[in-house]
């Protein structure tokens, strides 16, 4: 009997189809773009200014999940609060996304960014967004979240993804779709800073109250999956750069490096790190960072009762031309003006200062001189006399 051309079409196209299921990454794009070039980096950088900014979530949300899910999406606090970080001359905020909101709604999530790109953009801010985060609750649950513990530092942060997901190897196609799916809809929207694959990766939670909850060899399910997710995001074809953070150890050579750290370093476009440490320490780890020749963004920094504050971070961030990202801008649900030991020890008020925070939800700034200084350095004082 003679065949239907069609339906030996649809055969052959049916077989590609299981062909790109089984390999993963071939039925989601083509090959992955390359790691740019010291000179693409640099032009990207010259671009921009000096960056700084806060890391961003409003102040009546615990969480990644609360920020966004549609229920909790809140864009009157989210205008309201970037628009303070607007009349300071901030120009970028680091924001945290969620697998499991793209596996919810991803057409609802993705509209939902939209929005916020916007309202971001009406405020001259373009965001860096984070894709995964190895930080605080391994046990992430969509729905309503928890209230924060009083006088809790972060009390209600979730990781992305969470400890079931991170183990499960059958879950990676899921979370292609959720990298590829959410990169590839902003690759060329240039209300989009920047794309951080990962926060503090190779963070175990030790001395904190998740430590025990934690993977016992998290870190060996964390290295593949990084790798893959540095290969989706880049099978996007971003035009923003790739990054993530370095952010404790010693990176001063590199045979100093553990495995994680190496993949971040060498699959990001521009640098990037943290440092909770006084000026020696910030100046001392740029000084290490420099020897790879592409432009750099501290994307956390602050915690004024460790030394690493405003006054001290900012000169040497001008100085070798490096953008800021502070934790933290409004106090609200993160409760981030407690310091990291608030796991332990018992605060019953208000700390004298500060751990981390610029704002108090009213808009009253926690230290007029910090917001004066930072409104020196963007020019943002010249600009409103």
């Amino acid at each position: 009997m003679k065949q239907n051309p069609f339906y030996l079409i649809a055969l052959v196209c049916c077989l590609l189809f299981q062909n790109c299921a089984r390999n993963g990454t071939a039925s989601l794009g083509g090959k992955p773009r390359e790691v740019w070039s010291k000179q693409q980096a640099h032009a990207w950088y010259d671009k921009q200014g000096f960056l700084i900014g806060p890391n961003f979530s409003p102040s009546t949300a615990i969480n990644q999940l609360e920020m966004w899910q549609a229920e909790t999406f809140d864009t009157a606090t989210i205008n309201r609060e970037l628009g303070w970080a607007e009349s300071i001359g901030m120009n970028t905020a680091r924001v945290y996304l969620h697998d499991l909101l793209y596996q919810q709604d991803s057409v609802g999530f993705l509209k939902r960014i939209d929005i916020f790109l916007n309202i971001a953009q009406r405020h001259n801010i373009k965001p860096m967004l984070v894709i995964f985060d190895s930080v605080w609750d391994p046990h992430p649950a969509l729905g309503k979240q928890r209230e924060p513990r009083p006088h809790v530092h972060n009390s209600g942060w979730v990781q992305s993804p969470g400890s079931a997901a991170l183990q499960d190897s059958t879950q990676y196609p899921r979370l292609e779709r959720y990298v590829i799916g959410v990169i590839r809809k902003f690759a060329n929207d240039e209300r989009v800073l920047a794309w951080d694959i990962w926060n503090e990766p190779y963070n175990t939670n030790q001395g904190s109250a998740y430590g025990k909850q934690e993977l016992p060899n998290k870190l060996a399910y964390v290295l593949p999956l990084l790798k893959k997710s540095f290969m989706w995001a880049r099978m996007a074809n971003p035009s923003q750069p790739v990054t993530a953070a370095v952010w404790a150890g010693d990176w001063s050579e590199e045979d100093s490096l553990t495995a994680i750290q190496r993949v971040m370093i060498d699959e990001s476009d521009i640098i990037t790190f943290h440092n909770y440490d006084g000026p020696q320490e910030l100046e001392k780890r740029i000084v290490w960072l420099k020897r790879y020749g592409r432009p750099m963004i501290c994307t956390e920094y602050m915690a004024r009762p460790n030394g690493s504050t405003f006054q001290s971070s900012l000169p040497i961030a001008k100085k070798h031309n490096v953008g800021m990202m502070n934790w933290g801008f409004v106090a609200g649900k993160t409760q981030t003006i407690y310091p990291w030991d608030s796991w332990d020890k018992q605060y019953t008020a208000e700390p004298q200062v500060w751990f981390h925070d610029i704002f108090r939800p009213d808009g009253t700034p926690y230290s007029q001189e910090e917001v004066d200084l930072i409104k020196s350095i963007t020019g943002k004082a010249a600009s409103t006399k």
